[in-house]
């Protein structure tokens, strides 16, 4: 009986559908066309919030790109291929004019806006380009050959060092307090650990150049940083700062042997850490909390 009442229902159903087919069919139509509008907007609200940190611009050539995983490659001069994930939060251009993620091709030139979150790329925006683009990537000096004008880096959204020619007249310019402690920066502070950034683009074979070179730390260079503790391990020696000016954090290396620490030293605790950067870490040689 329970089963001869579910074929009636779907037969009533099944006619029905058909004898108003034609009446229905503009107001079907009507509301399959705002189905997806409504859908796209609770999937994006749905979405979290944009990662947070330093975003840094990566120019090559897209080489794959994965709709299903949400990912693409992008090929970056002087560099292996760089997996970047991207969604329904990442904007997307063609040479200035907003589009859409479909519009994402292999072979197009790209200037890619990516921040980590996470270990992973993450892309904010992708500008498709009809020129070369330009690049910019941080990192430190792997080694700088000045008769070449070879300088390889260890970039920090990079898994593989990244290979850049520097011309001669490149400017080299010192960022923050290495512009007060080094004003006269040059290609003779790129050495091993240097932490720089770098604005480039490719030239016809498809190299990266160095167009400026900004230093942000030398080995040996001494560094205050103010702000907030957001981490605190005495275990292991380590601190993380966040400076709340412009929420840029700092790992700090904190050996209580080196000098007493004050029990009010704790996360939250708004610090003076005076440091020296031995080109791999901020070694902390003095912390004033207010």
């Amino acid at each position: 009986m329970g089963r001869s009442l579910v074929v009636f229902t779907l037969s009533v159903v099944a006619i029905a559908q058909l004898s108003f087919a034609s009446a229905r069919s503009g107001q079907d139509a009507g509301v399959q066309r705002s189905l997806p509008s409504q859908s796209g907007s609770a999937a994006l609200a749905a979405l979290p919030a944009m990662p947070r940190g330093k975003s840094t611009v990566e120019g090559g050539t897209i080489r794959d790109v994965d709709p299903v995983r949400d990912q693409l490659f992008l090929k970056v001069y002087g560099a292996k291929p760089m997996k970047i994930l991207f969604d329904e939060r990442t904007q997307v251009y063609r040479d200035g004019v907003k589009t859409s993620l479909s519009d994402l091709h292999a072979e197009d030139h790209a200037s890619v806006e990516t921040v980590l979150d996470g270990t992973n790329i993450f892309a904010l925006s992708i500008h498709m380009l009809s020129t070369v683009p330009e690049g910019e990537c941080q990192g430190q000096v792997l080694n700088y050959d000045a008769t070449t004008g070879r300088l390889n880096i260890a970039a920090a959204l990079s898994r593989q060092p990244i290979e850049l020619r520097v011309p001669a007249g490149t400017p080299v310019v010192g960022v923050g307090q290495v512009a007060v402690s080094s004003p006269t920066t040059g290609l003779a502070d790129l050495v091993k650990g240097t932490l720089i950034s770098v604005k480039f683009q490719s030239s016809g074979n498809g190299r990266g150049v160095a167009r400026q070179i900004s230093i942000l730390a030398i080995p040996g260079s001494s560094f205050v940083f103010s702000g907030n503790v957001a981490f605190l391990d005495l275990s292991s020696n380590r601190m993380v700062l966040v400076d709340p000016r412009d929420n840029q954090s700092y790992s700090i290396v904190l050996d209580p042997n080196r000098f007493p620490i004050s029990r009010d030293l704790h996360v939250g605790a708004h610090v003076a850490v005076t440091t020296t950067f031995d080109g791999s870490l901020y070694v902390a040689s003095a912390v004033k909390i207010d």
